[in-house]
């Protein structure tokens, strides 16, 4: 049975034994037709909220944030309606927020993709940094005890908006709502915190869970604490169209919109596998290695102990270069190593969540890496094996784990969160 991989920004097709194969999909969604109307009805009648127009004047400076290339968010359809909705506001007291968080900052063509050329030559546009100091205010401690530091701009504007995409999120659980706030505009000590090995190593975090997950839990007190005025977030389906607009008051609507996601994105599944084939979700979800170890999170889940897991992720961007992702693995040298190094007393290096969470899933499974923009060595350097031909690799290790052997398939990989019924559901 052949399958289609979302891979890179053209998909890939893979072959399959018909009957050893199970392929994993989030619930069909229906896409919406008039997605601006949708847009437009969400800002009017909003959740918990009074509607968008009815909270900005002509004295008010407005800070939209927005999510930056490595999210597929439908700016182009959501911006619109969202500035037709600011009327008396005058533009030059309009600023978009990119919300980075540890991430590089975009290019000037990456931003023209992401907000449309329009916005980019009209308004100001801020790139987050979350390293630099001057730019952010303190604004106490958490419950927990951690600092909290966020954008400086963000936090003077008088109304302040919040965008993003709802999607599972490999340990924050659902990703919008909050994380616009921790990490997007927020300090690199305040992003260390809240992804330090003990939050990641938590039993409650991990794909699905916002209650009970130390990690969301917090970010949601964090967004909280700096008053944000109204929330946009939308949904998508598996071909990009958009499924839900979730507008209004940030937690309310960030919950009604994470309830849509997880009846349709969570999926119970009746056994664990010898081999599962993922993917990172197509581009830009695989645009590094860094941002595909939630395809292979995703994977994990439904992974026997001693099986493998086969990643098709295009990784155009490499392991990548900016961050310390491939510093840790270079560092680490097998898994052990790094799980013991990211848990000793003091020890930080930026994107050690990430690494955190591969080695714990490749100790326990083989991962075979099918990439156009990983070299051998890189592949190697992720705990990986060089995959060049998917369907090929696939036969090889069902016939290694025996006739009984089964393969599972996540074509859209972390876009659709698998569960072992009877485990624990997200």
């Amino acid at each position: 049975m052949e399958v289609n991989l979302l891979y890179g920004s053209s998909g890939l097709i893979a072959d399959f034994p018909e009957d050893r194969t199970s392929v994993v999909r989030a619930r069909e969604t229906p896409p919406i037709a008039d997605e601006m109307g949708a847009v437009l009805q969400a800002l009017r009648e909003p959740i918990a909220s009074a509607p968008l127009r009815d909270l900005s004047g002509p004295t008010d400076h407005v800070a939209i944030v927005f999510s930056d290339i490595t999210r597929a968010v439908p700016y182009r359809t959501i911006l619109p309606p969202l500035l037709q909705e600011l009327p008396r506001v005058p533009v030059p007291q309009i600023v978009f927020i990119n919300a980075l968080g540890s991430h590089r900052p975009n290019t000037q063509d990456e931003l023209v993709e992401i907000l449309g050329a329009e916005v980019v030559e009209l308004y100001r546009i801020e790139q987050h940094d979350s390293h630099s100091e001057e730019d952010l205010v303190p604004l106490g401690r958490t419950a927990s005890g951690n600092e909290i530091w966020v954008n400086r701009t963000y936090m003077q504007s008088s109304v302040r908006i919040l965008t993003g995409l709802i999607e599972p999120h490999l340990f924050a659980g659902f990703s919008g709502g909050p994380k616009a706030v921790l990490p997007g505009i927020a300090g690199i000590r305040s992003i260390a915190a809240n992804h330090g090995a003990h939050m990641i190593g938590h039993p409650g975090s991990g794909f699905g869970r916002t209650q009970g997950n130390p990690i969301w839990e917090e970010m949601m007190e964090v967004a909280l604490m700096t008053e944000p005025t109204f929330l946009v977030n939308v949904t998508q389906t598996e071909g990009r169209g958009l499924s839900g607009v979730f507008a209004g008051r940030l937690a309310e609507a960030h919950a009604a919109g994470v309830d849509f996601a997880r009846r349709h994105s969570v999926v119970p599944v009746d056994r664990a596998f010898e081999v599962v084939v993922t993917t990172a979700g197509g581009y830009p979800f695989d645009i590094s290695m860094y941002q595909s170890v939630k395809g292979v999170a995703a994977a994990g889940a439904i992974v026997k102990d001693g099986g493998a897991i086969v990643l098709a992720s295009e990784c155009r961007e490499g392991v990548p270069s900016f961050g310390e992702f491939g510093d840790i693995l270079r560092a680490s040298q097998d898994p052990d190593r790094l799980l013991g190094m990211v848990s000793s007393s003091g020890f930080f290096m930026q994107d050690q969540w990430d690494a955190q969470i591969l080695a714990q899933i490749v100790r326990r499974a083989d991962l075979h890496i099918y990439s156009d923009g990983l070299s051998e060595d890189q592949v190697r350097q992720t705990f990986g094996r060089p995959c060049e031909d998917i369907s090929g690799t696939v036969r090889y290790l069902l016939e290694e784990h025996g006739p009984r052997a089964r393969v599972a398939v996540l074509p859209a990989g972390p876009l659709s969160v698998p569960f072992l019924n009877g485990s624990r559901s997200p």
